[in-house]
């Protein structure tokens, strides 16, 4: 049986990104199926934007399934080959300060007279325009500004950064999400567009529910540590070998957990009998089921509350989750087969498509200018004029 094309097959993007959220974009366009033309500077360093080697396991992880052309874009050759490109593109994706797409020619309204159909897309750290349009940002950044740190960590003890790049990545998917909008809309307007997202706005958008209580009731969060925000009955517990989670918030699951561990006079306990009643009192609850999780290990809880539909979980270590049994099972840990650092893994998609299943191996991330000679012999290019190319700085 012939596996069908990747849903993106077809479509070229043109990836002018560095740092993470840009690539993170480009990766989900490119692990889709569309050809990924990645821009490098021509002898660019071996440390990469984000401070680790290219040989590193951050780059070999965002940039995956894409071709490598060096092309010195401050050079007039370099620009002529790059609009050359553009004509035939379906994307391109930038995450420059909204000054540096200009001074180099390539910002959207250039590339539009290029190729009209173009979706262009671009992240910043606060926007294309208004005050903050020209100021550096990086996920931490965002965190502060953007509320995460505010609502992170234990009760008085300050704010607290998120264990993961959150807002480039989140940036980054919603960039991409923007970016097969716009081809969506494309098949019915025939014209491209300029989509773009920041990592303020990515960072406000995951907020989601704690933003939802401010706009709503006015309602500013606070930090929890790990107990939910609003549900009072779940958090994360000390067990006889370890910590476990257990969400038994709403009286049916907060029911079905009293009566699995035996607590049953926690359900007539007046303090404790309804929602409101155990938010005023969480101290108390929480102290009580803390109690009750201690005398007994992880894998006995474990077992017990999922029988009895009670959310629960473990913690696990980055190790323990990639060989939980279920975590498996998805797959989502990628072989990929690279021809000088040998066979890899990377963190694969966590989408599923009955009809498209991903390829048995993803593509290795490129070396510098690995396709470069590739790319421009489509446009026309000799061997001649490549080596001329080289000589001359601009590949």
């Amino acid at each position: 049986m012939t596996t069908p094309r990747l849903p993106l097959a077809g479509f070229r993007v043109l990836d002018l990104t560095a740092h993470r959220a840009g690539p993170t974009a480009v990766r989900q366009l490119a692990d889709w199926g569309a050809d990924a033309i990645r821009i490098e500077a021509p002898g660019g360093p071996a440390v990469d934007a984000t401070g680790g080697r290219r040989s590193g396991p951050d780059f070999q992880n965002l940039h995956r399934n894409k071709r490598s052309l060096t092309l010195n874009l401050k050079t007039p050759e370099g620009l002529e080959i790059f609009m050359k490109l553009a004509k035939d593109a379906d994307v391109v994706v930038e995450n420059y300060r909204s000054s540096v797409k200009h001074r180099l020619g390539v910002d959207y309204e250039s590339v539009k007279r290029a190729n009209p159909r173009i979706v262009y897309g671009s992240i910043s750290g606060f926007g294309q325009d208004g005050p903050y349009a020209n100021r550096a940002g990086v996920d931490q950044i965002a965190q502060g500004m953007g509320g995460l740190m505010s609502i992170t960590g234990h009760p008085g003890g300050g704010p607290v950064r998120v264990g993961i790049a959150i807002n480039d990545t989140s940036a980054g998917l919603l960039l991409a999400n923007a970016i097969v909008l716009a081809l969506l809309e494309r098949e019915r307007s025939g014209e491209g567009q300029w989509v773009s997202t920041s990592l303020i706005e990515a960072q406000i958008f995951m907020l989601d529910f704690q933003a939802a209580r401010y706009l709503i009731r006015g309602e500013v969060p606070g930090q929890e540590g790990n107990n939910h925000p609003t549900g009072t009955g779940t958090g994360m517990f000390e067990s006889a070998d370890g910590h476990i989670n257990i969400a038994a918030s709403g009286d049916a699951v907060w029911r079905r957990f009293c009566e699995a561990a035996g607590a049953t006079d926690l359900l007539t306990n007046p303090g404790f009998a309804t929602p409101a009643a155990r938010s005023k009192h969480r101290k108390e609850l929480n102290a009580r089921v803390a109690e009750i999780v201690r005398q007994h290990p992880n894998d006995y809880w474990d077992k017990l509350l999922d029988k009895a539909g009670v959310p629960c979980g473990p913690i696990n270590t980055i190790d323990k989750v990639f060989a939980d049994p279920q975590v498996r099972h998805l797959g989502i840990a990628r072989p990929v087969d690279h021809p000088k650092y040998g066979a890899q893994m990377v963190v694969g998609q966590p989408i599923h498509m009955s009809r498209h299943p991903q390829p048995e191996k993803l593509g290795h991330t490129p070396e510098p200018g690995e396709h470069t000679e590739e790319v421009l012999s489509v446009l026309g290019y000799d061997a001649a004029g490549i080596a001329a190319l080289r000589a001359k700085g601009v590949i």
